[in-house]
């Protein structure tokens, strides 16, 4: 979880809000920016060439951010905090799920059924709103009762994670540290129920509930490192191929076109040209559908385009050509009809093939689709999960 260690990450970032991103940035006399995404959709938000990972986790825990985009010629230099960043979103995402399905248990529960049959006028389900100034105010001198609580959901985990022999010190460690993020990001709503109950009839139920989740999200927090290494293999292909493109170019005759990226200098010559015609590759997180997209909230779209100066053309005729010039196919297929020998490709595969057992074992729905462009040697790779 380097992603959630590391101050700042330097990454030329845009983060597209969502309405209610943007009302509180307005509201605080933020000045936002207007930019043009990959597909050429004009949005506005906030970019950064050096973030904090925290503050960014914040505004998505918050659902301020609906996409994230980064562009950049070569991806090699930048590898860690690509890694990095592509965690982050997703150990967010899932933050987020966990929460919400601790707020169902704790809502479905027989206390909280007949707390609400005798306080008509106090319910407590989907639609209670109440502000996080609220929720302090009425756990004013709770903490006592929400660290107790916090040791009584933990304590098990903690024991079946340390007795399983079949567990590392370092993969115990992460384990550990796992259940005690998600506990630590549970929202406040959800911590009052706690608290409101705790110890009453139905108490333990609540708290089976409770295990029986984070058993499950350690589990799925695995597909992290999975997704980081995925979009990172897809980034670098894609930069292999520009770059391959500029040699040919560059340096006719040469037929190992692949043996001059090695050479630091050409490489540099090749990346500046790279820079110079925007011939860039660009990684975009599209998350769930914010607080209102019922059933859309664990959804997470990467997308990644390999774009040169003739991108916007081909968007605007992609319809008409559509028959014609595209040829979809899954991730798998994309990497078989690689060039023979092409570096990566048994990598490539050898990820995917990991990441979709993960995700099938941990019932996260993962569909990749390839979308190439003949005409324009683009490629545009989505990589859909369903959390």
């Amino acid at each position: 979880m380097s992603a959630e260690k590391k101050l700042m990450l330097d990454l030329p970032l845009r983060v597209v809000l969502t309405e209610s991103g943007i009302s509180h940035f307005i509201s605080h006399n933020k000045k936002l920016v207007r930019f043009r995404l990959a597909d050429n959709v004009d949005e506005s938000g906030i970019s950064f060439t050096s973030f904090a990972p925290l503050s960014l986790q914040s505004l998505i825990l918050l659902d301020y951010v609906s996409k994230i985009e980064i562009s950049m010629p070569e991806f090699v230099s930048s590898r860690q905090e690509i890694m990095d960043l592509s965690k982050l979103v997703v150990y967010s995402i899932l933050y987020k799920q966990f929460d919400r399905e601790v707020r169902a248990v704790l809502l479905a529960a027989d206390c909280v059924h007949k707390h609400n049959r005798a306080n008509p006028s106090q319910l407590l389900d989907e639609k209670t709103e109440m502000t996080d100034n609220v929720l302090r105010t009425r756990m004013a001198n709770s903490e006592h009762i929400i660290n107790e609580a916090r040791d009584e959901i933990l304590k098990p985990i903690y024991e079946t994670i340390i007795n399983n022999e079949q567990l590392s010190a370092e993969e115990k460690n992460v384990y550990l540290l796992m259940t005690e993020k998600l506990l630590n990001k549970l929202s406040l709503f959800n911590w009052y129920i706690i608290v409101k109950f705790f110890k009453k009839p139905g108490f333990p139920e609540m708290i089976g509930g409770i295990r029986a989740l984070l058993t499950q999200y350690m589990e799925k927090s695995k597909i992290a490192e999975y997704i980081s290494l995925m979009v990172m293999e897809l980034a670098l292909n894609c930069e292999n191929a520009n770059m391959r493109k500029v040699a040919r170019k560059l340096y006719r005759g040469i037929e190992q076109s692949d043996m001059v990226l090695y050479d630091p200098e050409i490489r540099q010559k090749i990346i500046a040209e790279l820079e110079r015609n925007h011939e860039l590759v660009f990684i975009a997180w599209k998350l769930g559908g914010g607080s209102l997209s019922i059933g859309k909230q664990g959804r997470l779209q990467i997308t990644l385009y390999n774009k040169d100066d003739e991108f916007q053309e081909f968007k605007e005729n992609i319809q008409e050509k559509k028959s014609a010039d595209t040829g979809k196919k899954s991730l798998i297929d994309f990497y078989r009809e690689l060039p023979e020998g092409q570096e990566g490709t048994d990598l490539g595969l050898y990820y995917l093939s990991y990441l979709d057992e993960a995700c099938k074992k941990v019932n996260v729905k993962f569909e990749s689709l390839v979308n190439q462009f003949t005409s324009s040697d683009l490629t545009v790779i989505n990589l859909t999960f369903n959390f």
